[in-house]
């Protein structure tokens, strides 16, 4: 049987590289190019596969030469995604159960001065011990 691109086939892996990962389908070799091995980024190939397993790929092309590029990510069905949340735009979010904007922004700004003066007041009492020489 040839190949043929788009088919789906499974073979064997039967060598590992740091490029990708030879795999033997229907007695011929193909190359899985390491980007062609999972959707997500590939580092370390031997992370995802080792010799002798058996993986499900896509044939994308055979060359004149007889070159055999081959896919597992096409292979496999894409992930389901998770559905976005749904919003109800229709509520009124203007007023929250913490107060308004302003109130909000008073209060933050409130408790940011009070941490400064706590950073500070925390400085000032460790600089009274020792200090740097600049002689050197």
């Amino acid at each position: 049987m040839t190949l043929q691109t788009g088919s789906i086939l499974e073979g064997t892996v039967v060598n590992i590289t740091n490029f990708g990962a030879f795999v033997e389908v229907d007695g011929k070799t193909g190359l899985v190019h390491i980007s062609e091995v999972s959707d997500t980024f590939v580092k370390n190939i031997r992370d995802y596969l080792k010799e002798k397993d058996k993986v499900k790929v896509k044939v994308i092309s055979v060359d004149d030469n007889g070159k055999i590029s081959l896919s597992i990510k096409q292979a496999t069905p894409p992930k389901k995604s998770m559905r976005p949340m749904e919003i109800d735009w229709s509520q009124d979010r203007t007023k929250s159960a913490s107060g308004n904007f302003e109130d909000r922004l008073s209060k933050f700004l409130k408790e940011s001065e009070e941490k400064v003066q706590e950073l500070k007041k925390h400085q000032d009492s460790k600089g009274r011990g020792y200090r740097k020489s600049s002689n050197y």
